[in-house]
C-alpha cells in the first residue's frame, strides 16, 4: 500500500512540475519523406481556425509545392541570418519567438543542428528553451535520431547518423503522433522526386531506402510510440489511484571504458525503457586506473608527449566521459565508485539502488583467471543469486584478438620495466654478494625481496614478471647445477617451486594494497577538496568574503581561473578583466535559465569559459565561471562533479550570508520599532508630569505673583528650572534617539577616541548635576572605535546618570574601559547605591519599569536604559546589569564590536596609535 501511494504521488508531483511549462508534442516518422510536415502543418491549421495563437518558427519545405500550399495562411517568422565563412546561412530565430511568445510554435527538423555561432548548437535546445518559457512547440523527427536506437539503426542501415535527440526530452511529451507510410509507397513518392531530387533517389533507394531497412525502422517507430503510450498510460492511472501495470525495479549498467561503453548504455537503457524501469551507469575505478593516471600525469611533466600506456587511460577517460553524457541525455543517473573489488562494487551499487538487473559487457576472459574462478562474469554469478544478469556482446569485444603478456589485464609501461630488470639484476648481484660473503645457501628471501619492492611501487602485471624473472635467476645462478634451468635434487625442484608461489602470492597482495592505497587517495581527493573549501565559507561573514573564498578554492583545486557573480557583486578582479562580450554574454545567459554553458556545453560555445548556475531550492542566486588551460580538450567526470559539488556549496554559503543578513536587518528594525515605540510613549506619557508642574507654576505666577511673597515666587520659579532641566534632558534623548530614518535606524559611523566620548558625557553630567565626582580607568594605547559619536555619548550619559541618581552622597561613579580576549569594547559603569535584586536585573531595561532600587527615581521616566538598549544594540552590542565591586551597588555593562584601525585610516585622522 505505500509503495503504490508512493507511485501515486510521484505521478502527481510530475504533473505539477509540468504545469508552467510548455508541452512537446512530436509528429514521429520511420524515415524522410513519410509527411510529418505535412502533419504538423495540418494540426495547426486546425488550431488557427479554432483561433489558437499559432506561430511558425521554423519550417523546411524542401520545395515541394503540397507542404508549400499548407504554410500559407499561417504566422510566420522571419527567420535570422548568420553570417558563417562568407556565407549567410538562416536559422530559427529564438529570441523574436520567445519575445513574441505563441501559444504553440512550429519548430520543424527536432535533430538539426544549428549554424556556428548560435546560442544552442542542436535545435532540440532551443526547443527546450521555448519549453521552458511556457510555450507549447510542435516538432517533426524520424525514428534514426532518437539518441537511444542510434546503434539499432546503424546495425540496420549500416549508417551512423550524428545529429541525435536525447530521450529526456521525451518526458515533457503531451502527445506523441507517428506519421507512417508502408514501405512500397514511400519509395514510390521517393522515385516520383517528392522526397529528393532524382539523382539523389536513386542514391537513396540503393542505401537507406532499401524495403527492407525501412521494414525496419517502421517497426522500430512503432515499438517506440507504443513505449511513450504505455508510460503514460501507467502514470495516468498512478496519478489517479488505479493499479497499474507492474513495473521492473532498476537497471544497473557497468561501463569500463574500453572501447564499448556508449553501445551499452544505450542497449542498457533500451533495457530499461521496455521495462518502464529506472536505470543508473556506474563505473569503478580499481586504484590500477587511477595509478595509471598517476603515471600519465607523471609522463606529462617529464616529456613533451605521453607514453602508450598514458594515452591509453586519457583516452579510456574521455570515453567515460561520453558515455555519462550519453547516460544523461537518455534521462539515466551517473556514479563513479573506488574498489578494488569490481564484482562487489557492482553489488554493492545494485543493492543500494535496489536493482533487480545488471547489465555489463561480455569481458576477455583469461585462461588463468577462467581457471581459478576470477572473471567477472563468474563472481558476479557465484555472489549475486538474486540478480538478472544482462551479459552484452559488443562489436568491438568480438573484434579483439588475445593480447601477450595480457594475464592480469594491463601491460607495463616502460618505466616499470626499468624498474623490473633493475630489480631482477639488483637480486642477483645481492644474492651472489650474500652467498659468497655471509655464506648464505636459501637465498630465495632475496630474490622475495625483490618481488615485494616491484609489486609495492607498480601493478600486478609488473609483480609477475618480476616474479618470473626472479624464479628463473635463481634457478639459473644458485640451483645446482648452475647456469642451466636443470635441478638436480627433489629438495631443489621444491625450494624454487615454492618460492615461485610465495613470490606470487607476496607480490599480489602487495600490489593489491598498493591498489587499495591509491584508490583511497582518488577517493580522499573530492573529500578533502570539499572539506577544505567547507572550512574556507565557514569563515566567510559576508557575500564578498564568499566570493573571495570560492574563487580562491577553485583556482587551486581545479587548477583553472575562477570568477564568480553573486546578486550583482563578482569577483576576483583578474579574472572579470579576461571576460569578453561573449563570455558575459554566456554568463547571463546561464544565471537566467539556470544551465550550464559556454566551453564543454552545447550553449554558446564561442566562449572560452564554462559558466554553472549557482542555485538555491527556489531561485538562481549567480553564477561561476572556470576557465581552463586551453591545452585541456575534456573534463573527466570526476573533475566535472567536483566543480558541480563545490559551487554548490559556495549556493548555499552565499544563500547563508544573505539570510544573517536578512535576520540582521530584522533584528535592527526590531530594535528600531522598539526604541520608536519607547519614546512615543515617553511623549505621551512621562512628559505630561514635567509639563504639568511647569504650567501649573507659570500659572500660579500669573494670576497670584503679585499677591504672594518673595519665597513663594522663588519656589514656583525653582519649579519651573527644574522642571525644565528635566524636561530639557528628555527632550534631548528625544532628539538623539529620533535620528531613526524612515526605513530604520541609519548609523553614521566614524572614528573616535573611548576616552573622548567618556570625557564629553561626563562634561555635561556634571552640568546638571554640580556635585557628582566621576572617576575613571581607561588604557591610554587603545586605538579608536568605529560608532555614532552622538548616539554612544548619550547611552554613556544615561548610564552615568542613573548611577549619579543612586550613588551616596559623596560617593563616586566609576567609569572602567578595557579590551576583551575577543577583541571587544567592554564598559562598565559602577555606582556605590542599594543595588538591584538578581531576579530584577533583567527588566531594568523594560520601558516604564517603576523601582525606585532600578534606574527609575520618583522623577525618571522608565525610559533611559531602555535607550541605552536600543543605541548599543544598533552597533550589533549588548547591555547587561550586574553587581557593583565588592557586591556593593549596581554595574552597568556596555559591549561594543571592534573594528580593525588601519594605518590608513589613522593617516586620514590625523592620528596615530
Amino acid at each position: 500500500m505505500g509503495a503504490e501511494r508512493t507511485e501515486q504521488a510521484d505521478a502527481l508531483l510530475g504533473g505539477l512540475k509540468r504545469q508552467g511549462a510548455g508541452r512537446l508534442t512530436v509528429f514521429l516518422g520511420a524515415a524522410p519523406g513519410v509527411g510529418k510536415t505535412y502533419a504538423m502543418l495540418a494540426r495547426a491549421r486546425e488550431l488557427h481556425r479554432q483561433g489558437v495563437d499559432v506561430v511558425i518558427g521554423i519550417v523546411e519545405t524542401h520545395g515541394r509545392g503540397e507542404t508549400q500550399t499548407m504554410v500559407e495562411g499561417l504566422p510566420v517568422l522571419p527567420r535570422k541570418k548568420v553570417d558563417y565563412q562568407g556565407r549567410q546561412l538562416e536559422e530559427m530565430d529564438l529570441d523574436a519567438l520567445l519575445a513574441r511568445k505563441p501559444a504553440v510554435a512550429l519548430v520543424d527538423e527536432l535533430a538539426h543542428r544549428n549554424a556556428p555561432g548560435s546560442r544552442h548548437e542542436r535545435r532540440w535546445q532551443d526547443v527546450e528553451e521555448l519549453l521552458d518559457a511556457g510555450i507549447d512547440v510542435y516538432t517533426t523527427v524520424n525514428i534514426q535520431h532518437l539518441e537511444s536506437v542510434n546503434d539499432v539503426v546503424h546495425q540496420i542501415t549500416g549508417v551512423r547518423v550524428s545529429e541525435t535527440v536525447p530521450d529526456a526530452l521525451f518526458e515533457r511529451l503531451r502527445d506523441i503522433r507517428l506519421v507512417d507510410l508502408p514501405a512500397r509507397e514511400l519509395i514510390e513518392r521517393l522515385n516520383q522526386g517528392k522526397v529528393y531530387l532524382p539523382e539523389q533517389a536513386a542514391q537513396a533507394l540503393q542505401a537507406f531506402f532499401s524495403p527492407s531497412n525501412l521494414t525496419a525502422l517502421r517497426e522500430l517507430a512503432m515499438q517506440t510510440v507504443a513505449e511513450h503510450v504505455d508510460v503514460d498510460l501507467r502514470e495516468e492511472r498512478a496519478a489517479r489511484g488505479l493499479e497499474g501495470i507492474s513495473i521492473q525495479r532498476h537497471v544497473l549498467i557497468a561501463i569500463d571504458g574500453r572501447g564499448h561503453s556508449e553501445y551499452l548504455v544505450r542497449a542498457g537503457a533500451m533495457i530499461a525503457r521496455r521495462r518502464g524501469a529506472p536505470w543508473s551507469v556506474v563505473t569503478v575505478e580499481t586504484g590500477r586506473r587511477a595509478d595509471a593516471a598517476l603515471h600519465a600525469d607523471e609522463t606529462d611533466r617529464a616529456a613533451p608527449t605521453l607514453n602508450k600506456m598514458a594515452r591509453d587511460e586519457q583516452r579510456r577517460l574521455i570515453e567515460i566521459d561520453r558515455a555519462f553524457a550519453l547516460t544523461r541525455n537518455l534521462g539515466g543517473e551517473t556514479e563513479v565508485m573506488h574498489n578494488t573489488d569490481v564484482a562487489q562494487a557492482l553489488l554493492d551499487a545494485a543493492a543500494a539502488r535496489g536493482a533487480r538487473s545488471i547489465v555489463i559487457g561480455r569481458t576477455r576472459e583469461r585462461p588463468i583467471a577462467r581457471i581459478l574462478n576470477r572473471t567477472l562474469t563468474q563472481q558476479l554469478l557465484q555472489r549475486g543469486a538474486r540478480y538478472e544478469l544482462t551479459i552484452i556482446g559488443t562489436p568491438q569485444a568480438r573484434q579483439r584478438l588475445p593480447r601477450l603478456l595480457d594475464i592480469t589485464g594491463e601491460r607495463p609501461t616502460w618505466r616499470e620495466l626499468v624498474l623490473i630488470l633493475v630489480a631482477s639484476l639488483g637480486a642477483v648481484g645481492m644474492a651472489a654478494l650474500a652467498e659468497r660473503t655471509l655464506g648464505l645457501q636459501d637465498l630465495s628471501m632475496v630474490f622475495l625481496v625483490a618481488v615485494m619492492l616491484v609489486a609495492s611501487r607498480t601493478r600486478m602485471a609488473s609483480a609477475v614478471i618480476t616474479a618470473i624473472l626472479c624464479f628463473l635467476a635463481y634457478n639459473f645462478f644458485f640451483i645446482e647445477p648452475r647456469y642451466t634451468f636443470l635441478i638436480s635434487a627433489h629438495r631443489g625442484v621444491a625450494t624454487v617451486v615454492l618460492f615461485l608461489a610465495a613470490a606470487l602470492i607476496a607480490g599480489r597482495l602487495a600490489s593489491r594494497l598498493r591498489m587499495q592505497v591509491v584508490a583511497l587517495r582518488a577517493a580522499n581527493t573530492h573529500a578533502m577538496a570539499m572539506q577544505n573549501l567547507g572550512r574556507r565559507l565557514a569563515k566567510a561573514a559576508d557575500l564578498g568574503q564568499v566570493i573571495a573564498a570560492g574563487a580562491s578554492v577553485l583556482q587551486s583545486t581545479l587548477h583553472a581561473e575562477a570568477w564568480i557573480r553573486i546578486n550583482d557583486q563578482s569577483g576576483p578582479a583578474t579574472s572579470a578583466g579576461h571576460l569578453g562580450e561573449k563570455d558575459l554574454t554566456a554568463a547571463d545567459w546561464t544565471q537566467q535559465h539556470g544551465q550550464a554553458s559556454g566551453r564543454y556545453t552545447d550553449t554558446l560555445t564561442g566562449s572560452a569559459w564554462w559558466f554553472l548556475p549557482v542555485s538555491s531550492d527556489k531561485d538562481t542566486l549567480g553564477v561561476v565561471g572556470l576557465r581552463f588551460s586551453p591545452n585541456m580538450g575534456r573534463l573527466s567526470f570526476e573533475q566535472r562533479r567536483l566543480a558541480e559539488n563545490m559551487v554548490e556549496d559556495i549556493g548555499q554559503a552565499a544563500l547563508r550570508t544573505r539570510l544573517v543578513s536578512e535576520l540582521e536587518v530584522a533584528r535592527v528594525t526590531g530594535e528600531t520599532e522598539r526604541l520608536r515605540s519607547a519614546l512615543l510613549s515617553s511623549v505621551s506619557h512621562d512628559l505630561r508630569s514635567p509639563l504639568s508642574s511647569m504650567i501649573g507654576a507659570a500659572d500660579s505666577l500669573a494670576r497670584y505673583g503679585k499677591d504672594m511673597g518673595p519665597e513663594d515666587r522663588q519656589s514656583l520659579l525653582e519649579t519651573i528650572h527644574v522642571e525644565g532641566e528635566r524636561l530639557d534632558r528628555y527632550i534631548q534623548n528625544l532628539l538623539d534617539m529620533t535620528r531613526l530614518g524612515q526605513q530604520g535606524l541609519t548609523l553614521t559611523r566614524d572614528w573616535i577616541g573611548i576616552d573622548e566620548l567618556v570625557g564629553s558625557a561626563s562634561r555635561r553630567l556634571q552640568r546638571y548635576e554640580p556635585g557628582v565626582r566621576i572617576e575613571y580607568e581607561i588604557p591610554p594605547d587603545l586605538p579608536p572605535i568605529h560608532v555614532h559619536p552622538a548616539l554612544i555619548e548619550q547611552a554613556l550619559f544615561n548610564v552615568m546618570e542613573n548611577a549619579a541618581k543612586f550613588s551616596p552622597p559623596g560617593e563616586p561613579v566609576r567609569v572602567q574601559v578595557r579590551r576583551t580576549e575577543d577583541n571587544r569594547l567592554q564598559i562598565d559603569i559602577s555606582d556605590r547605591g542599594p543595588g538591584i535584586p538578581e531576579q530584577e536585573r533583567r527588566r531594568i531595561f523594560d520601558m516604564f519599569y517603576s523601582v525606585e532600587r532600578g534606574d527609575r527615581g520618583k522623577q525618571g521616566t522608565g525610559l533611559g536604559l531602555t535607550i541605552v538598549q536600543g543605541i548599543v544594540g544598533a552597533h550589533m552590542g549588548s547591555v547587561e546589569a550586574l553587581p557593583g565591586p565588592q557586591g556593593h551597588g549596581t554595574t552597568i555593562r556596555l559591549t561594543l564590536p571592534w573594528s580593525e584601525y588601519t594605518n590608513q585610516e589613522a593617516k586620514e585622522n590625523g592620528t596615530s596609535h
